[in-house]
């Protein structure tokens, strides 16, 4: 791992000089290798899934593992649509003259070489890498055993584009290493990784806590909220729920818990029961008094990440309960308010601590490629160096180019 760690040092210093149109070139090959090798990457997709059902892995997990041709295409597309960005490498933030005549500018460079650790999703192989790629960085890859072989497949894919583009493959590597002991050590290559990116559940967000030695950025679990407020229009309130909830349960961005303005709850809440079908409510006493079929809630049911068609309820006296309720369990991921109300939907995104808030919207457009960034390579939820999605500009760092015409210093 670490002689992998030190030829991707190599090659990033290579990338980073490259010229934007090179490393457009490699994306785009690798996107056709990942379409012409489509059969094969199928086959060890096949493999993977067949690990997968011989230990009783959980229906989201597999939805996490499985490719099919569309999906495939969606990865090429994806990189594609990366090469198509504008590159942020050299890109100058801002910039002004001292009075003694220096000319100080703020420019972007790369990070140098980003490591990812990941569960289960194997598009996240290409989509990471062209991402890191795009923006000068090389990159480690670190995926779960569930996925290795189709990994394996995707990545050598990606190095075989970097080859046809004249860019040196070690940009790419993937650590074959799937034990916990190497997910541990991988955490740790210091002097190597200069920015580490989990892509993943609470338990591996909870082991780079625990165990990272070198600099990380937390892809934070979602426990995303929808507030329905007194002054909600109904019918937008019930879309957007449905969406946020349904759409695709499985992902970070999609709502776990419900909260309700008790104004509204006796219409709103046998009408969203109704709505979302297949979805297991737990409540609270107030919820469970106008829907008494539901479960309980517990403190651990109103904090939780279900990834799953499962959702808790809240019904709240007014705006600074739904806050409160919000802000006691909430996970700092992106949270939304259905309101007619200017002025509450204006406290709530001042008031609500999160990446990302959303106002008579759907959760689910937290996304980078939704958003505008063309795509992302996770969602923060930690408050330094980038939050919220994270696209092609949180992949760089800020350098500071002062230039002088002889200055010295008194």
């Amino acid at each position: 791992m670490v002689e992998l760690g030190r030829a991707a040092v190599a090659a990033g210093r290579v990338v980073a000089r490259s010229s934007s149109a090179a490393r457009d070139d490699a994306l785009r090959f690798a996107a056709d290798l990942l379409e012409e090798r489509a059969v094969a990457i199928l086959a060890a997709n096949a493999t993977d899934l067949d690990r997968a059902a011989g230990t009783g892995a959980d229906p989201t997990s597999v939805d996490r593992l499985r490719l099919d041709a569309g999906r495939i295409a969606g990865m090429a597309a994806g990189l594609r649509d990366v090469a198509a960005l504008p590159d942020p490498v050299g890109e100058v933030v801002d910039g002004w003259v001292r009075p003694n005549g220096l000319r100080v500018e703020r420019v972007r460079i790369p990070l140098g070489v980003v490591g990812i650790i990941y569960e289960n999703r194997p598009n996240v192989t290409s989509d990471a890498a062209g991402l890191c790629l795009k923006s000068g960085n090389a990159v480690l890859l670190r995926g779960s055993s569930s996925a290795i072989s189709t990994n394996q497949v995707v990545a050598a894919a990606l190095r075989d584009g970097l080859a046809k583009a004249g860019l040196p493959v070690d940009a790419v590597g993937l650590v074959t290493d799937t034990t916990r002991q190497g997910a541990e050590a991988f955490m740790q290559l210091t002097g190597i990784i200069d920015c580490l990116i989990p892509r993943g559940g609470s338990s591996l967000v909870a082991s780079i806590l625990e165990h990272a030695t070198v600099p990380y950025v937390v892809d934070g679990i979602g426990n995303c909220h929808v507030y329905v407020d007194a002054a909600a229009d109904l019918d937008m309130a019930e879309s957007i729920v449905v969406n946020a909830k349904t759409q695709r349960p499985g992902v970070c961005n999609a709502a776990e818990s419900l909260v309700v303005h008790r104004d509204v709850a006796v219409e709103f809440l046998p009408r969203i029961a109704a709505a979302l079908d297949g979805v297991v409510l737990r409540g609270d006493e107030a919820a469970r008094a106008l829907l008494p079929g539901i479960a309980p809630a517990t403190a651990e049911d109103f904090a939780a990440e279900f990834l799953g068609l499962t959702m808790s309820v809240a019904v709240v006296d007014d705006l600074d309960a739904a806050i409160d309720h919000i802000t006691r369990y909430g996970s700092g991921h992106s949270e939304a308010i259905v309101t007619r109300d200017i002025g509450a939907a204006g406290r709530f995104t001042t008031e609500v601590d999160a990446a990302a808030v959303v106002v008579n919207a759907s959760t689910r457009f937290v996304d980078g490629g939704e958003l505008g960034l063309g795509a992302e390579i996770g969602i923060s939820t930690q408050k330094l160096h980038a939050r919220g999605p994270m696209g092609l500009r949180e992949l760089t760092s800020i350098r500071f180019v002062v230039t002088g015409t002889g200055q010295v210093r008194t």
